[in-house]
């Protein structure tokens, strides 16, 4: 009986695996056409003399609110000089990123065949790490300053949790999470249940998006956070079980368990150890657990209120 056990495990793993391989190959074959403008070069080499030209060019990079003099001032500060110069020194060519880009535009285009493939526009922004990147559906910005390393210079005083992720591995995990947004609805009601699958959506789509990258990395998380996220799998959905979390309104909830923090707040001794956002991981494995059990597409998942997936998903963690 065991044996039968076994050999069924392994053909259901196999065909699983063909099956991957198979979407993979037709993915592969996917067209996408995308330019990718260094407008943080073009800035970099501007003069007060051929800005009018470049603003010409990228009329939306230059707000009509301020006036040459602003930019012609930026040209010359010494910062955003220093700036310029660490991007260059770091990203001297695009082409491994952009290499990923491709793949996550042909993923995202396999799985929605309307996705409007975006031109890449680098840019620079001061370090603003919460706008790292920023897709419209024409253009994908990514602010390059962003992503040199989480231990340079520019990062000190910028909390470790924040700048793990300045890494430009990090760009297409990013730019994936971004472009999910556009397809993913807002959450149904008020509850953390609703909250942690609105995230668990997110998340499922950059499992379709960018397979080529870790779990932790989809995550955001070292390898070590990851690690611990799933050793304690079955803890953390019995703290949110023992203490009813789930249909609860408190939005503090969202603070202590799916926004970027130095930790998650359960409000107990390992809380230094956690990770933060373990309501997403929650969500996330919820929605696999879904998808796995129910014949559905994803644009049906997508869809699905909360309370139905939770129902359906019939979700057990890991011990």
């Amino acid at each position: 009986m065991l044996k039968k056990f076994w050999f069924l495990i392994l053909l259901v793993s196999l065909f699983s695996c063909d099956n991957q391989s198979e979407t993979e190959a037709k993915i592969e074959k996917i067209d996408v056409q995308f330019e990718v403008i260094r407008f943080d070069r073009e800035f970099a080499e501007a003069t007060p003399e051929s800005l009018p030209a470049l603003k010409s060019e990228y009329p939306f990079l230059f707000p009509k609110q301020y006036p040459d003099s602003v930019w012609v001032q930026k040209l010359n500060d010494s910062i955003q000089q220093e700036i310029e110069t660490e991007v260059a020194r770091v990203f001297p060519e695009f082409s491994e990123e952009e290499g990923e880009l491709h793949s996550l535009f042909q993923h995202v285009k396999y799985y929605f065949p309307d996705f409007n493939v975006p031109d890449v526009i680098t840019i620079t922004s001061e370090v603003d790490y919460k706008n790292k990147t920023l897709y419209t559906g024409d253009y994908l910005f990514v602010s390059l300053d962003t992503y040199l390393g989480e231990e340079h210079k520019f990062y000190i005083g910028i909390q470790d949790f924040l700048k793990k992720n300045f890494r430009k591995e990090q760009i297409a995990v990013d730019a994936a999470a971004e472009i999910a947004g556009n397809y993913v609805p807002k959450a149904d009601s008020r509850t953390f249940l609703s909250h942690m699958l609105y995230y668990g959506k997110v998340l499922y789509l950059k499992d379709k998006f960018i397979p080529f990258k870790s779990d932790a990395e989809k995550m955001g998380y070292t390898e070590k956070e990851f690690e611990w996220a799933q050793a304690n799998e079955d803890q953390i959905w019995r703290y949110f079980i023992e203490n009813e979390l789930l249909y609860d309104t408190d939005s503090q909830l969202y603070s202590r368990f799916l926004y970027p923090a130095p930790f998650s707040k359960f409000y107990l001794q390992l809380d230094a150890e956690s990770p933060s956002r373990l309501g997403q991981f929650i969500g996330w494995n919820i929605i696999r657990a879904y998808m796995d059990k129910n014949d559905v597409s994803i644009k049906k998942m997508l869809n699905t209120p909360a309370e139905e997936i939770f129902n359906k998903a019939n979700y057990k963690p890991k011990k």
